[in-house]
């Protein structure tokens, strides 16, 4: 079946208000950037109250912070939201519902979703308020705590305490590859694979937006990442809207 479409608006306009978006990428690298753009070009007619599962929140001008500084996202699970002023403001002013979670807890609830496993115990939180509750997900406009974390379930396995963690599944996901197929078997390139498969598996309708797509049978079975099962769509991702979140770069020497 030939997955790809003509256009990434066309590839999202379905989202409806409320949705819950499963997002890859760590930082901006590896971000679906160009369907991303899409939901964010629709304007007013777009979705709105999103709930998003993403390891964090973009940038103020790039990536899902677009979406946020919209007034589109009502609610982040995320592991890592530090590079985002807009995030902090509408956070601490009520605007916005954050669920912190562990980096490996994320990825494995994401993964755990995908698998069809509802859920799954993990040592990542014990003792800390991940595990008591009380962690503020929305503060209320005079900045007290609307809606806090419960508690979680703890049980032992050998001597060791461990944490009850839901898995995550989403409505859609939206991913970035380097490589997919028309059938939609995806590669993607090092360290920007992230969570991209863990996204794509959690999402009960996923869209992969790719570098460059090739016909069946271009890519070698052992070379897939993510086999094109989890792939609904597939478009073709706009070359030019790559970002680096920290350029670093060496002095040059000094001549001696």
């Amino acid at each position: 079946m030939d997955k790809v479409l003509d256009s990434p608006a066309r590839a999202v306009e379905d989202i409806p208000d409320g949705a819950t978006l499963a997002v890859g990428g760590f930082g901006l690298c590896g971000i679906p950037s160009t369907l991303i753009g899409a939901l964010a070009a629709a304007g007013p007619d777009g979705p709105a109250g999103l709930r998003v599962v993403s390891n964090n929140c973009g940038v103020d001008d790039w990536g899902l912070g677009l979406l946020l500084r919209a007034g589109r996202i009502a609610r982040m699970t995320s592991s890592y939201v530090g590079e985002n002023k807009e995030f902090a403001r509408q956070y601490l002013s009520g605007e916005l519902e954050v669920e912190l979670t562990p980096q490996g807890t994320l990825a494995e609830r994401l993964r755990a979703g995908g698998a069809g496993i509802p859920a799954f115990f993990t040592p990542a939180g014990v003792g800390t308020q991940v595990e008591e509750g009380g962690l503020p997900w929305r503060y209320a406009a005079d900045g007290t705590v609307a809606l806090a974390s419960p508690a979680k379930e703890v049980r032992e396995f050998g001597g060791r305490r461990y944490l009850l963690e839901e898995a995550i599944t989403a409505d859609f996901a939206l991913v970035r590859a380097e490589v997919a197929d028309r059938y939609g078997n995806c590669v993607f390139h090092a360290a920007a694979r992230n969570f991209n498969p863990l996204c794509a598996a959690a999402g009960r309708i996923t869209v992969v937006e790719a570098d460059r797509i090739v016909e069946p049978g271009e890519l070698a079975p052992d070379a897939v990442h993510l086999p094109g099962v989890y792939v609904d769509r597939v478009v073709a991702a706009d070359p030019s809207d790559r970002r680096i979140e920290r350029r670093t770069v060496r002095s040059a020497p000094q001549e001696v």
